[in-house]
């Protein structure tokens, strides 16, 4: 059997290659069957739906016979949505890794019929360019290396496959203290760039792992400890990289949102997709650092960035039941970033003359444009507010090219649920909706929870990805840690304990399912699809790593529950990497946050009655102080907390709603005022 079998999947990155003239065929044993009883080699295709460069290879490889034709009678040809499969996807970018070839998508990897990894690549071009063979060149010397060089294929399988089960070990280490992150963390200030933000040169990617680092470090609460350490350098290039990425063409100054990184060192050209996943962690950072900036006038800056954010979400991100969907694609119409461009000559007839003018100064639109003729609107010469007057204007004339841009052709968009993705959007939404005291934010994040919940679990498991009634079944570490997260953020926003014995019951899915031998936890489960390498995650990417995200969530569920084997299980996940705040802090980030979660957190029990606004004003007050290392949870008056929680046996004070500020074992005097909460959650002064 031949011919391409891509439209019997439901990914939306799959099915754009379902008319391609290759015979692609999905992942699976059917592939591998094929490949030995052929004695062909595996050409094995990793992309995902918003990646420019898988576009333009598809169109001048995939989309084109003659080539089509060489890989049919080559090779057995396998797409994979890297999206739907991080696991597959992780294995063999770490195989291209191995090669000493840097990362990247679309991922082009050659193997034996059972799998190994023995040659690969990212982009080929259809004709030499820039170093780079022809792919169809290459697939003709592949196919006869492979047929007529055996053994050095084997070896070099053999070599690959040695480095790639690096995957799957450890790097023991003590738990850090937060003397030591905060020394790490100046490490890691030093090679960004103080005067653009992020880390030096381009391109520039936002990296919210280290940012949320930053933030942890910076805000109030968290370690009051001398300018050497670290603190003063996290909070300065925190503050500077955030206020360049809010201000450059990275972000959607119409639409809202930010796109995946920028390809200059300025953050002012996007690679021009938008993902969920990192809009899900740059939101909280900005609702943050809006609480932290006060009176200051680029607060506005950041309180702008968070609420375009949470409105592009809701515009154009939420599917039919509430969920969100994975990513808008860079191109449309063929053409990158085509959607988000202008020139002076079109925001002209759209704002008229004198309006145009004033948004063409801020915004940076002029003839001739900032990008091949074009313009890409940005605030990089004018990132501050102007006078209250000139930034309402602004936003009415914002207001209507949005409009006028609505109807143009739009950027395709993955609907895939990825339950991960989901769980981290569904955690900093709710957490964004607490500060901003925007109820109905707090209800969209609840409405995507219930909607996962709907798709993707299946007695007390979650899957992974899920579209059109189809489920990418069992899920990964990621998934269950990042939805033990937003069950635990959703508690906190809706003063309740009442998702928290869901949360337990996937740290239990993830202990019975995920544990590896020495510490931390497998991505994938002991009952899943056995692959080359069972990795255990430990290494930060655009977002955490398993093991940093579940090591947070096991802190966080200590922090809401008292239960000192949950903190027990964090320490052991981080001290499985912990050589690695030494070696290699950029990598561990969300691991330091777990263990400065374990050693800094502060806690606020709110004990009232839900519909009593005395209730509501202390929790608002908690919530405004922007920590993020912070457990605040409510309960009604007479339901006891756990007993090894701080405030076990605290109740109402003189019959009225109660609060409890509480570090360690230890809890403050019982609070009535909000301001007195806000006080008590102040910034602690620095030690000289």
């Amino acid at each position: 059997m031949s011919g391409n079998s891509l439209h019997r999947e439901v990914s939306p990155y799959l099915l754009q290659h379902k008319d391609n003239p290759v015979d692609w065929l999905p992942w699976g044993p059917e592939a591998f069957a094929r490949a030995r009883a052929e004695n062909r080699p595996i050409l094995l295709s990793i992309g995902y739906a918003a990646c420019h460069w898988c576009h333009v290879m598809a169109h001048e490889s995939f989309e084109n016979p003659e080539t089509a034709a060489v890989m049919n009678r080559l090779f057995v040809n396998v797409k994979v949505d890297r999206e739907e499969r991080p696991d597959v996807d992780d294995v063999y970018m770490a195989a291209l890794q191995a090669l000493g070839q840097p990362g990247g998508w679309p991922l082009t990897m050659f193997l034996t019929p059972d799998g190994a990894p023995f040659w690969g690549g990212t982009y080929f071009p259809p004709e030499p360019r820039h170093g780079l063979p022809a792919f169809r060149d290459m697939l003709e010397q592949i196919a006869t290396i492979y047929h007529d060089q055996a053994e050095d294929v084997r070896h070099n399988a053999s070599a690959i496959g040695a480095r790639v089960g690096r995957l799957a070990a450890r790097r023991p280490g003590p738990v850090p203290s937060a003397d030591t992150v905060a020394g790490a963390a100046a490490r890691i200030a030093g090679v960004f760039d103080m005067e653009r933000g992020g880390v030096r040169g381009a391109p520039k990617f936002p990296n919210p792992p280290l940012l949320a680092l930053f933030d942890a470090l910076a805000s109030p609460g968290g370690p009051a400890i001398g300018r050497e350490t670290g603190t003063d350098a996290a909070r300065a290039a925190l503050d500077r990289t955030l206020r360049r990425m809010a201000a450059g063409g990275i972000h959607d100054h119409l639409g809202g949102g930010f796109a995946r990184y920028s390809v200059d060192a300025d953050w002012l050209v996007p690679h021009f997709e938008k993902m969920l996943i990192d809009n899900a962690q740059l939101l909280p950072l900005y609702a943050r650092a809006w609480t932290r900036a006060g009176s200051a006038p680029h607060a506005a800056v950041f309180a702008q960035a968070a609420q375009g954010i949470m409105a592009w979400l809701a515009r154009e991100m939420e599917t039919g039941d509430g969920a969100f969907a994975s990513s808008l694609d860079a191109d449309s119409e063929g053409e990158e970033g085509l959607y988000y461009l202008w020139t002076a000559e079109e925001i002209a007839a759209v704002l008229g003359a004198d309006d145009a003018a004033l948004f063409g100064r801020v915004y940076d639109i002029r003839p001739g444009g900032n990008f091949e003729g074009r313009a890409i609107p940005n605030r990089l010469a004018h990132p501050d507010p102007l006078s209250g007057e000139d930034e309402a204007r602004l936003e009415a004339m914002a207001a209507r090219l949005h409009d006028r841009r609505w109807s143009r052709s739009h950027p395709g968009r993955d609907d895939k649920v990825l339950a991960d993705w989901n769980g981290l959007m569904i955690a900093g939404l709710a957490e964004a909706g607490m500060i901003f005291d925007r109820p109905d934010q707090v209800a969209r994040a609840a409405r995507a929870f219930d909607a996962v919940l709907a798709s993707h679990d299946r007695n007390g498991r979650l899957g992974h990805a899920a579209r059109d009634g189809r489920l990418v079944w069992p899920g990964l570490l990621d998934d269950h840690a990042a939805m033990i997260l937003a069950a635990l953020a959703l508690d906190q926003a809706e003063g309740g304990t009442a998702r928290l014995a869901r949360a337990e019951g996937w740290a239990e899915v993830v202990m019975r399912h995920h544990m590896a031998e020495g510490g931390g936890w497998h991505m994938t489960a002991d009952d899943a699809e056995v692959l080359p390498v069972r990795s255990r995650p430990g290494t930060d990417a655009a977002q955490p790593s398993g093991n940093g995200l579940m090591a947070q969530a096991l802190a966080r569920l200590a922090l809401a529950t008292g239960n000192p084997a949950y903190a027990e299980a964090a320490r052991a996940t981080i001290a499985a990497f912990g050589a690695e705040v030494d070696g290699n802090p950029f990598g561990v980030a969300s691991l330091m946050v777990a263990a400065l979660l374990l050693e800094t957190a502060d806690q606020v029990v709110v004990v009232g009655p839900a519909g009593d606004e005395a209730t509501r004003a202390l929790l608002r007050a908690a919530a405004a102080s922007g920590r993020p290392l912070l457990d605040l949870r409510r309960i009604e008056p007479g339901t006891p907390l756990p007993a090894g929680h701080p405030s076990h046996g605290k109740g109402m004070a003189d019959g009225r709603p109660t609060a409890y500020h509480c570090r360690g074992p230890r809890c403050g005097l019982p609070l009535h005022d909000p301001a007195a909460l806000a006080a008590a959650l102040a910034p602690e002064p620095v030690r000289s």
